[in-house]
């Protein structure tokens, strides 16, 4: 498929004027009471022991000797990407206290703050001191607290800022002690991957975690979890122990629980009939820009384009808005993601979607693996999405030559696409939405060739998809292949249908849902996906890409698909009555076409 910082304001002279008089009018300047038995509470805030005491997002903060303005260290934190580069730390408090907390800071647009205080979180900044400067801001805590967060960041895209001698002072709460271990353990819902459990609440407990075989393999806050990427009609065991900012309780007495036989993936909430689309998020192109809040409720799946890899081999995936250069009219970050919010609020689903034609994503190494589950986890994280979307094309996938059967794939970038999908699926359980738009030359061309073939000169690529669809057939939300900018594909019936009319649609999509011998050996059969796993991905006007089809031939094929009418010459295997709808590039196109494909999509299905 083709392809802010933060406000300031000065005040004005008047302001300045009238406070400078009233200072020295008044000759009173008020600071916050402490008592005596007042502490600071914040566990190395100067620094000295590192980061002992100090979570930093993503890795960006160290103890650096320079500058610092007490002592020998302070805080170095370098915001990235789309990070700011918070670190922060838990403290406990008193009910009903009052905290002032303090810090010193150097850097581009230095924040500190409190969260959790069961009244009104505080923050408060600075733009750019050359030299250390001192923030300060109070609080009370509510009527039930007993921790708080305090916490430093920058601002996305500026460089590393300074903190050090970072303060807390008020009352310090009870000691903390290690909770008691779980007991009541239980099963509470099974499927073919995945097991619900629950226990009894622990007193004292901030969060629990849940072990398999002895690994842990889930958190949770509540007395409750689901773990999945789980093997069907399997026996596991499982134990489960609370936490605290104390430490972790023994582990529970361990149940065992067995999966139930079979079963697809995809429990994601989508509407029986589903409209897809992709939304230019990170680029212009002559379709013009649209704001997430502008997106028309008719889209249930609205797919960000595109997620692109910092090169081709790395795996670590980076993914912004929109240049200002480029789109006048883009949205901040924060309104972005307050878009994504009221569409998910909305029942839309909002995915990530990674590569499309520009972004080229090989995952040829285990070091890629692992940062391509790490970054888009990032995304994910960051906006708040609902999952991912695999648009790799080009020549991201390939299998190499002896790689014959898609049952067992052995070429790296496959293999390793593989396990990163089914890590961020167990990461993010049953919900997590994944969807695939390939090319037909990596699906349907598998019928008749697959690979280099089994005496080589064949294009590597061809069907190089089959494998990864087969492999995560249980977990996989949506299959929208890409029924344009494709040359004449063999059907079932081994005729040749080309792009534009009912046609073709009819014979891809039956090929998928029916299944097919790949490159013709019956003793290696893809299976069909069930019917709701299908989407037909189409182009949203003649602009869009090549192989724009009508609405009438867009409704032909829906007809004979669901209803096994208005056919031709083609004869599906079954009557897919439960394909699950239709995929568009893109939502962008399609405002520039006056809605034509969405308020086509709606007029069939009667929405």
């Amino acid at each position: 498929m083709e392809r802010t910082g933060p406000t300031v304001r000065f005040s004005g002279l008047l302001a300045v004027c009238s406070a400078t008089l009233l200072a020295a009018a008044t000759l009173v300047v008020s600071a916050p009471t402490v008592s005596a038995a007042d502490a600071d509470l914040v566990r190395n805030g100067g620094f000295e022991a590192g980061l002992d005491g100090w979570n930093c997002a993503n890795r960006s903060g160290a103890a650096v000797t320079a500058p610092k303005r007490s002592g020998d260290y302070a805080l170095k934190a370098t915001p990235a990407g789309n990070d700011h580069a918070k670190c922060s730390q838990t403290i406990t408090v008193k009910p009903n206290s009052t905290y002032t907390l303090s810090a010193w800071v150097q850097g581009s647009h230095v924040y500190l703050g409190a969260s959790g205080t069961g009244t009104t979180d505080v923050s408060t900044w600075t733009q750019s001191p050359a030299a250390w400067k001192q923030l300060t801001t109070t609080f009370a805590t509510g009527p039930s607290t007993t921790s708080v967060s305090v916490y430093t960041h920058g601002w996305y895209g500026t460089p590393a800022h300074y903190v050090d001698d970072l303060t807390l002072i008020g009352p310090g709460g009870e000691p903390v002690v290690i909770p008691a271990v779980p007991a009541g353990l239980k099963t509470t819902a099974l499927t073919a991957s995945s097991v619900a459990l629950s226990w009894n609440a622990v007193s004292g407990a901030s969060g629990y975690h849940v072990y398999r075989g002895g690994t842990k393999v889930a958190t949770a806050t509540g007395p409750s979890a689901t773990v999945t990427g789980l093997t069907p009609s399997t026996a596991y065991s499982f134990q489960v122990s609370a936490t605290n900012a104390a430490g972790e309780s023994a582990k529970s007495a361990a149940i065992t629980a067995t999966t139930t036989e079979g079963g697809g993936g995809g429990d994601t909430k989508l509407p029986a009939r589903a409209l897809v689309g992709y939304l230019h998020s990170s680029f212009a192109n002559g379709s013009g820009y649209t704001r997430m809040a502008d997106v028309p409720d008719s889209w249930d799946v609205i797919n960000l384009a595109f997620g692109e890899p910092t090169s081709v081999t790395s795996g670590d995936i980076r993914f912004a808005l929109c240049p200002v250069a480029e789109c006048p009219n883009v949205e901040s970050e924060a309104e972005f993601k307050a878009a994504i919010k009221a569409k998910q609020a909305a029942g839309k689903k909002v995915l990530i979607s990674i590569g499309g034609q520009n972004g080229q994503v090989q995952l040829a190494s285990t070091a890629a693996r692992d940062a391509f589950v790490t970054s888009v986890s990032k995304i994910i994280d960051t906006y708040g999405l609902d999952g991912l979307d695999i648009d790799f094309e080009g020549h991201s996938l390939s299998l190499n030559t002896g790689d014959t059967d898609f049952r067992s794939p052995t070429s790296p970038v496959i293999v390793n696409l593989i396990s990163a999908v089914k890590s961020l699926k167990a990461k993010y359980g049953s919900d997590f939405v994944l969807t695939m738009a390939p090319e037909t030359f990596f699906v349907q061309l598998g019928y008749q060739f697959y690979g280099s073939g089994p005496w080589g000169g064949q294009d590597p690529r061809a069907g190089a998809y089959l494998p990864v669809i087969h492999a995560l057939r249980d977990d996989l939300t949506l299959l929208h292949v890409q029924d344009y900018n494709s040359g004449p594909i063999m059907g079932l019936d081994n005729q040749y249908h080309s792009m534009g009319g009912a046609d073709f649609h009819i014979a891809m999509t039956d090929m998928l849902l029916a299944g097919f011998p790949v490159a013709g050996d019956t003793g290696k059969v893809f299976p069909g996906l069930r019917p709701d796993q299908v989407a037909i991905g189409l182009p949203a006007s003649t602009q869009a890409g090549n192989g724009h089809t009508t609405p009438a031939e867009v409704n032909k094929a829906l007809d004979c698909l669901i209803k096994k009418t208005s056919c031709g010459s083609y004869q599906t295997h079954g009557t897919w009555s439960d394909l699950r709808g239709l995929m568009t590039w893109s939502i962008n196109w399609d405002r520039f076409n006056n809605g034509e494909f969405s308020r086509n999509f709606d007029g069939y299905f009667g929405n």
